[in-house]
């Protein structure tokens, strides 16, 4: 299992933009889908975006289309979010995830190794 260790989180306010870092271990980096998931509190932990291990492929949640943006560097085994135009709802733990040849859409059960949880948070 891959082990991830995000950073870049913090407090924005609305409108403004952060980017998040997730660097993984281990020698496969690109047999990994790599995820981002975020739980607010008292919320379900839901889907942010999903990047294939190649980067090929990118799936999104209707909620961040056209804000955010997943992007991986393979050569340093890290993969971004690019967050833009924050709403004080996007306020939330966000998570790494890394899935052994998962779909970009699977369900965070499909992803075996998770980061720590970097927080997220925008004000009005």
């Amino acid at each position: 299992q891959a082990r991830l260790v995000e950073s870049g989180g913090g407090l924005v306010q609305a409108g403004g933009s952060l980017r998040l870092s997730c660097a993984a271990s281990g020698r496969t980096f690109t047999s990994y889908t790599m995820g981002w998931f975020r739980q607010a509190p008292g919320k379900e932990r839901e889907f942010v975006a999903a990047i294939s291990g190649r980067g090929s492929s990118t799936g999104y949640a209707d909620s961040v289309k056209g804000r955010f943006t997943i992007s991986r560097d393979n050569d340093k085994n890290t993969v971004y979010l690019q967050m833009n135009s924050l709403k004080p709802e996007d306020t939330a733990v966000y998570y790494c995830a890394a899935g052994w040849l998962a779909a970009v859409y699977a369900s965070a059960g499909a992803f075996g190794s998770w980061g720590q949880g970097t927080q997220v948070t925008v004000s009005s």
